[in-house]
């Protein structure tokens, strides 16, 4: 469980396919100050996948993939040296920030826009249709991890606005139009749609 409140950005070091089973891929990310007290086994969101550290090494944590999260996330478009949002996970008793999140991308978005306002940014993307009807104005969306609010939503599209400290403290700073970004709706809204 995770809150979408970014932690650190953390940089691929490596990534490899497993030579005895072709659909599995390990990554290595460097965690910076993130990997203190990690343990092998614990949890970490990556871009707001969630990841089972497999092997750590200080500041180093190896993270195995799976074919399900090369096809349902943007991790496989990751390359040695890119930056990825980090966010461990939530302990019971810790303030709840954002919005409940598990780490369970549900697909890939594209960003189609990006406004720059002296204090925001907003970018709009363009999300799979299946997605389209769990996406609410003013509801909640995590975007490559990071807990925002959905300023506006059209038929396929929707936006979010960015404030100057998450464009600092994520790897948001780095994105522009093409990119694709994961996206995880709203929990909350699948149980309710699921009622209906």
């Amino acid at each position: 469980m995770f809150t979408g409140v970014i932690e650190g950005v953390g940089k691929v070091e490596k990534i490899t396919q497993n030579t005895k089973n072709r659909s599995a891929f390990q990554m290595t990310v460097d965690l910076g100050k993130n990997a203190k007290g990690l343990k092998v086994g614990q949890s970490v969101a990556l871009n707001g996948v969630c990841l089972s550290a497999t092997k750590i090494s200080k500041n180093k944590c190896d993270f195995q993939m799976i074919d399900e999260t090369i096809k349902k996330t943007d991790l496989g478009n990751l390359v040695k040296g890119s930056k990825v949002n980090i966010e461990r996970s939530l302990k019971v008793g810790d303030r709840m920030e954002g919005h409940f999140v598990l780490g369970h991308v549900d697909g890939v978005a594209i960003i189609k826009k990006i406004e720059k306002k002296p204090k925001e940014i907003k970018v709009w993307f363009e999300v799979p249709k299946k997605l389209a009807k769990f996406i609410v104005k003013k509801g909640s969306i995590a975007i490559d991890g990071i807990s925002l609010t959905v300023v506006d939503v059209t038929k396929n599209k929707a936006s979010v606005c960015l404030i100057p400290h998450t464009m600092k403290v994520t790897n948001f700073h780095s994105k522009k139009v093409g990119d694709t970004i994961n996206i995880e709706t709203d929990i909350l809204g699948k149980y309710i749609l699921k009622q209906t």
